[in-house]
């Protein structure tokens, strides 16, 4: 079974805990594409700010890895929050602004309004588009 390759919209705060932790966690830890996802297939994090509440703008590409872990899982973060994960192995890269892509990547229908592509918080991606951000990103993802 092929590859698949997937953007998920997370704030860079939050990616840098996923990385540091070595889990992915997506739409505000609902469970539907994380168990969408298989091992071997690619997440690369899309981060539109810096923080989630009050970040900065960022438009910026900031992690990639992929799926390792077989299930998908709950983790409790609080009593009243018990998101779902899932385990993937980041790679080493450089975050890469989302400008200078926009009229490369073939989810982006309209470049003025390029930013809709990105609101459902997580979308499926072609492989070309994955290797044109992973090169963005100057991440040699072995394959």
């Amino acid at each position: 079974m092929s590859a698949r390759y997937w953007i998920g919209v997370v704030s860079r705060s939050h990616v840098e805990r996923g990385v540091e932790g070595g889990f992915a966690q997506l739409c505000h830890g609902k469970a539907a594409t994380l168990r969408q996802m298989s091992v071997g297939d690619w997440l690369v994090y899309y981060s539109p700010k810096t923080d989630m509440a009050d970040g900065a703008p960022l438009q910026a590409f900031t992690a990639i890895g992929q799926v390792v872990g077989e299930e998908t899982y709950e983790f409790a973060m609080s009593p009243d929050f018990v998101p779902f994960r899932r385990d993937i192995a980041y790679k080493t890269c450089k975050a890469a602004p989302i400008q200078p892509l926009l009229s490369q990547l073939s989810f982006i229908h309209d470049v003025k309004r390029w930013g809709y592509a990105f609101r459902a918080g997580r979308l499926e991606m072609t492989r070309e588009d994955f290797e044109r951000i992973a090169q963005a990103m100057e991440v040699d993802i072995g394959e």
